[in-house]
């Protein structure tokens, strides 16, 4: 029985696919890599472009990250925000001891500073306070 021409193109199927389209997959593969390449050595020789300073959303964000890292409490909010030369000085909220009722939390006051990137240039925790009261707890 002779051979036709879709019994040619049967053959070459595997899969379903073509076997041209695995080939001109493997050749546009290969031509990106190699751009990829190219691309990467033309940067080299380039100054990377400088990261624009955090703002004050990003700095309050850290912050707040660092304080909850750190004491293991979750804050219970922004309640200042400074730009310094250090970077940013955020004050952050947290409720150190739960009470009942809940005016009678003890809050405490932190000081967090984070430099332009959001790493932890300084942390304090500052004064205490009665949730209802306002006056600092000793």
């Amino acid at each position: 029985m002779p051979r036709t021409e879709r019994d040619d193109r049967d053959d070459r199927r595997e899969g379903g696919r073509d076997r041209r389209d695995d080939d001109r997959e493997r050749r546009d593969d290969e031509r990106d890599r190699r751009d990829g390449e190219r691309d990467r050595r033309e940067d080299r020789g380039r100054e990377r472009p400088r990261r624009r300073p955090m703002d004050a959303r990003g700095a309050a964000v850290s912050a707040v990250r660092q304080v909850w890292e750190l004491t293991g409490e979750e804050p219970e909010g922004v309640v200042s925000l400074e730009r310094g030369e250090e970077g940013w000085t955020v004050g952050v909220e947290v409720v150190e001891t739960h009470r009942v009722p809940d005016t009678a939390d003890v809050l405490a006051l932190y000081r967090v500073t984070v430099d332009d990137e959001g790493g932890l240039v300084s942390y304090r925790r500052g004064k205490r306070y009665s949730r209802g009261g306002g006056g600092e707890v000793g």
